[in-house]
């Protein structure tokens, strides 16, 4: 067990609990939020070893989420992993620029969610 947290942040409550499943089982804490707005309000209360960010969501999409994170002296450090629907190396770009470390198309294959995790939280596996 890693016991590194992270926190995924996703509109969809089946591509949650698909996140919590796998995660979970490779040994990880994981906590949810439904939203970007919802998202950022978790991050800032701290303790997180990674976040997994949605692209396409109500209130504040994943574009907008992660470069507040990278705003916030606090959260410069999360390694986050961006998902999306979007396949388009435009979309993938766009994520690097606005900070995040990663990013991966759904349906996110099991193998690859895990093991980018561990390589970014330095878990073992």
């Amino acid at each position: 067990m890693s016991g590194k947290r992270i926190l995924v942040v996703e509109d969809g409550i089946t591509m949650r609990m698909f996140y919590q499943d796998v995660l979970g089982r490779a040994g990880f804490v994981v906590e949810e939020a439904a939203n970007g707005v919802e998202g950022l309000e978790k991050a800032l209360l701290g303790g997180y070893d990674l976040m997994i960010v949605d692209i396409n969501m109500p209130k504040m999409d994943g574009y907008e989420l992660v470069s507040r994170i990278r705003r916030e002296p606090a959260l410069q450090a999360i390694p986050v992993v961006t998902i999306s629907t979007e396949a388009a190396d435009s979309d993938a770009n766009r994520a690097y620029a606005v900070g995040a470390n990663f990013y991966i198309v759904k349906p996110a294959d099991p193998v690859l969610l895990v093991e980018t995790a561990r390589l970014l939280t330095g878990a073992q596996a």
